[in-house]
């Protein structure tokens, strides 16, 4: 029950949690609350949901909505975040989304952008030639992320 202080229902935690800026907000909050990423990760072997993402974990323990693999949610979100880009930027963000199903919701934080970047094309300038330029790359890495998390579990 002490969760919902900080959302008050499904839509909000999805809709802070579909932000990179607004999920490490809630993140560092929790924290502060003694829910830590530490916690949240033994919360989640504890429902066995090692291969759902932190999201799923807090959406169960508030909402008893049954959590999904982080696979599950990209291939369900495929068609919505892949829409209307092109074949360059669907190539990097199917890179990130392998990252994410691998390793988590980590792996969506804007501070590891550069990271991504320069592991999928050697360095930010090469990544930004062959992105269209690093806002572009910011928006699409920020964006994508809300048709993530629209999907709800069936």
């Amino acid at each position: 029950g002490k969760l919902t202080e900080f959302f008050r229902d499904e839509e909000e935690l999805r809709k802070i949690w579909s932000v990179p800026s607004t999920r490490k907000i809630l993140l560092g909050q929790l924290e502060e609350a003694d829910y830590g990423k530490d916690e949240l990760l033994n919360l989640q072997k504890l429902i066995n949901a090692e291969k759902s993402d932190l999201f799923d974990v807090l959406e169960y323990v508030s909402f008893a909505i049954k959590p999904i693999t982080r696979e599950e949610r990209v291939v369900k979100a495929s068609s919505q975040i892949f829409n209307g880009l092109a074949d360059k930027q669907k190539d990097f963000l199917s890179f990130v989304l392998s990252k994410y199903i691998e390793t988590g919701v980590s792996e969506l934080d804007q501070e590891k952008l550069p990271s991504l970047l320069e592991l999928k094309y050697q360095s930010i300038t090469d990544a930004a030639e062959t992105l269209g330029g690093v806002d572009s790359i910011k928006n699409t890495f920020i964006e994508f992320q809300k048709y993530l998390y629209e999907i709800k579990a069936a």
